[in-house]
């Protein structure tokens, strides 16, 4: 099941960078969210995507945002990612691929890679809007923080 514009975000529980369980209901009905899909830590795309986030992650968090990294890499490897870029937000293990599932993200690049895809809830956990690009991935960060301002002027 894909999700669309206008649905709820699934709850799911993942393990965080310390290996503790986070809980998405925790943040839901609390706060806006980014949560962004992407193939794997330390490639030059996702690494230029996740230094954008983290460039970013102020103007996020001053418009009461959260943003959340989710990768099918282990806990030790968003670990070793998060401190070597120095990442402030949010990194979830979905070694299993089941919360990609949940979401409907698909691979690209002729199934050989998993996509890349950007998810922008409200407070109450509406998508308001989906960006889904493998190749730009730093204009996620672009799109996610207008969606967010656009959030904040209503």
């Amino acid at each position: 099941m894909e999700l669309k514009v206008g649905d709820k975000i699934p709850n799911f529980v993942a393990k965080d960078t310390e290996g503790n369980d986070f809980d998405i209901k925790e943040l839901l009905g609390k706060k806006p969210l980014v949560i962004y899909f992407y193939p794997k830590d330390s490639s030059p795309g996702c690494t230029a995507q996740a230094c954008s986030f983290r460039d970013q992650y102020e103007d996020f968090k001053d418009l009461g945002a959260e943003v959340i990294g989710i990768s099918g890499d282990s806990v030790d490897s968003h670990k070793k990612f998060a401190k070597q870029y120095k990442l402030p937000f949010i990194l979830l293990s979905d070694n299993y691929k089941k919360i990609r599932k949940l979401f409907g993200v698909s691979s690209s690049m002729f199934g050989m890679l998993p996509g890349r895809v950007t998810y922008v809830a409200d407070k109450n956990g509406e998508i308001k809007m989906i960006f889904d690009s493998s190749m730009m991935a730093t204009k996620h960060i672009t799109k996610a923080l207008q969606a967010i301002k656009d959030l904040a002027d209503k």
